[in-house]
């Protein structure tokens, strides 16, 4: 099982969620092909409901900290189903690394 495996089980095991999606986007970055270092999640979770961004990345956190000593950077997007209507069911895009 990958990297990008691992978290999705987790966050599907472990959050009750609306949608999860998790991108590897280590191709936006000087890596070499086919690596697994930086990811986006998008969550949406009513879970999240009444909880600080803060408190929010806290439980994403926690929940992968054995998943995050293998990757260099991730990006998390944690959202209410109500925060996540508002924004038309989407996030913004990540850009591209300055080195790439």
């Amino acid at each position: 099982m990958n990297i990008q495996q691992k978290i999705e089980l987790k966050l599907k095991e472990n959050i009750q969620s609306i949608s999860i999606n998790v991108i590897n986007e280590s191709y936006k970055h000087s890596v070499p092909k086919g690596s697994e270092t930086h990811f986006k999640i998008e969550i949406v979770s009513n879970e999240f409901e009444n909880k600080s961004l803060l408190n929010r990345h806290r439980m994403i956190n926690e929940l992968l900290k054995e998943e995050f000593t293998l990757i260099k950077a991730c990006s998390l997007h944690t959202l209410t189903e109500a925060e996540w209507k508002k924004k038309n069911n989407r996030t913004n895009n990540s850009p591209n690394c300055v080195g790439h």
